[in-house]
């Protein structure tokens, strides 16, 4: 596996894991079915599977984007199923976007990202059907679908001339990133030190202008940056200095530390990670309303 271990300190949050979930724990995870699934265009890859609550609606929807490196051999929806399937029993309904990773026909630049921008865009056209309110929209990204979900809030700001560019992008109020990456200048060579050089596949250093969320900034959109003590894909350090330049560019931030977890335990529904940390930061998001 492309993973490595490393090990970062820094401050914050607390958990009673006794070890780091593996990259074995996360993708051993069981798979929860889906109550649909939506085609957003004609590869395999593009699709959503959609998790609604048991409550009558409209309700706020969760943008779930899963990690792994970029790259089709981690899979993505199977593992993201169990958190999807969670914060839909807590009345959320969740937007689970799939979308072409390297290995995959037309996966990387621009397609990976125009993927995203699709997919999110398709709740509008499903929202009546769903019940789904689109003002009430946050993204959840881990690790390469951090910065896939932090990108996706800000691209409203994109020239027209750019293939990334969408007509009214849907507005997304707030975005939790785990383990994610947000400034493509300071910290791509951080995600390549664990995923290899996927990220300048789907974003190569000449288009940062297009493809790094740090600058898009500022863009109206809260930020909550989550890592745990022992994440060796995206140590703390990143969120705390991508969270600094979200605040200092005029945009609310926060960074949190998990103590005792590393890259996957907030990923992973069983843990205290998401019960504690993860869940309560999503519902921050949305104003403590649902």
């Amino acid at each position: 596996m492309r993973w490595r271990a490393a090990i970062i300190l820094l401050m914050c949050a607390t958990s009673a894991q006794t070890a780091p979930a593996t990259v074995d724990d996360y993708m051993g995870q069981p798979q929860t079915k889906a109550d649909a699934r939506i085609s957003y265009g004609p590869a395999p890859a593009q699709v959503v599977e959609l998790f609604l609550p048991k409550t009558k609606g409209p309700h706020p929807v969760v943008v779930l984007i899963h990690g792994g490196c970029f790259l089709a051999e981690y899979q993505g929806l199977p593992q993201s199923s169990g958190i999807a399937a969670d914060l839909a029993d807590r009345g959320y309904a969740v937007w689970n976007v799939e979308y072409r990773k390297l290995g995959e026909n037309g996966a990387g630049y621009p397609g990976t990202l125009q993927d995203v921008a699709d997919a999110v865009d398709r709740i509008r056209t499903e929202a009546p059907t769903y019940r789904l309110d689109t003002r009430r929209v946050v993204a959840v990204g881990h690790s390469a679908g951090g910065h896939l979900g932090l990108w996706a809030t800000s691209r409203a700001k994109l020239p027209k001339d750019s293939p990334l560019w969408r007509a009214r992008p849907l507005k997304i109020r707030a975005v939790v990133s785990l383990g994610g990456i947000g400034d493509l200048q300071s910290h791509a060579g951080v995600f390549s030190g664990a995923c290899g050089p996927t990220i300048s596949q789907v974003a190569p250093p000449a288009t940062y202008a297009e493809t790094s969320p740090a600058e898009l900034l500022p863009v109206g959109a809260a930020v909550t940056m989550i890592h745990g003590e022992f994440d060796h894909v995206m140590p703390p350090e990143t969120g705390q200095a991508y969270a600094a330049k979200v605040r200092a560019a005029g945009d609310k931030a926060e960074a949190i530390e998990i103590k005792g977890v590393g890259h996957f335990d907030p990923v992973i529904p069983t843990t205290d990670a998401w019960k504690t940390v993860v869940v309560p930061a999503i519902e921050r998001a949305f104003g403590n309303r649902r």
